[in-house]
């Protein structure tokens, strides 16, 4: 794997753009989309302008224009196809006066202190090479007390018989089968960035050490997620 994932740029996902939302649902066997519907409801309704970092082909923009009334969503993300792809879902819903879009890094976010009542981050936090900066940003971004809500694989852990399989699909399965369906190697990156993410506990102490505030981590399906949630400060 290159560097191009890790700096920022979105090269990699460029070359998986227009099949990412079917490889997605693939390959978690469907439950992404209820993982993102969960991490929605996580900002509250109380939002007004709302931040969705590394925003993809926009599945949780679309879900946060639908969910919260009178909400508006800017999408940020490197990756200039899957702003393509998300653009194009966005119009199909008839959304596009409520969701927009604008290519962008993490780490150095072009919006004021404050620009944003809420922030999210779906599947992306992993991919960040400085995962501080990042979540400083987050919190400089967001007004003060506002929702800052990541959500993100993880690797499953207990004793659950359940949570022993999910961590198999993870670890054997899902890389394989993405490189089945694609024909790229991407997807073997994808069980190797899972493991090498910081434990709920570990990444809940980054995101206090970077001032956002009362961070939560609730696992989901065994531990395959976890949202983690806090407050700008």
């Amino acid at each position: 794997m290159n560097n191009t994932l890790q700096d920022g740029s979105g090269q990699m996902f460029d070359r998986i753009c227009e099949r990412y939302d079917f490889l997605n649902r693939v390959m978690s066997l469907g439950i992404d989309g209820r993982w993102r519907k969960r991490a929605v409801q996580a900002l509250g309704s109380d939002v007004g302008y709302v931040l969705d970092l590394a925003t993809g082909t926009a599945d949780v923009a679309i879900e946060v224009a639908r969910r919260i009334p009178n909400s508006r969503v800017l999408g940020l993300d490197p990756s200039d196809g899957m702003l393509r792809v998300g653009q194009r879902k966005v119009e199909k819903a008839g959304l596009a006066n409520r969701v927009t879009f604008k290519k962008g890094d993490g780490q150095r976010i072009a919006a004021s202190d404050d620009a944003f009542d809420a922030a999210i981050m779906a599947f992306g936090i992993r991919n960040v090479a400085r995962r501080e900066r990042c979540l400083r940003e987050l919190g400089r971004v967001v007004r003060p007390g506002g929702p800052v809500v990541v959500l993100e694989l993880s690797e499953p852990r207990g004793g659950h018989p359940l949570a022993f399989g999910a961590g198999l699909w993870k670890r054997y399965v899902v890389p394989r089968l993405g490189s089945a369906l694609s024909s790229t190697p991407e997807y073997a990156y994808l069980e190797r960035s899972i493991r090498a993410f910081p434990r709920p506990d570990e990444f809940l102490e980054l995101m206090a050490t970077c001032g956002l505030r009362g961070g939560k981590a609730e696992p989901l399906t065994f531990g395959a997620a976890t949202l983690f949630t806090a407050r700008a400060p």
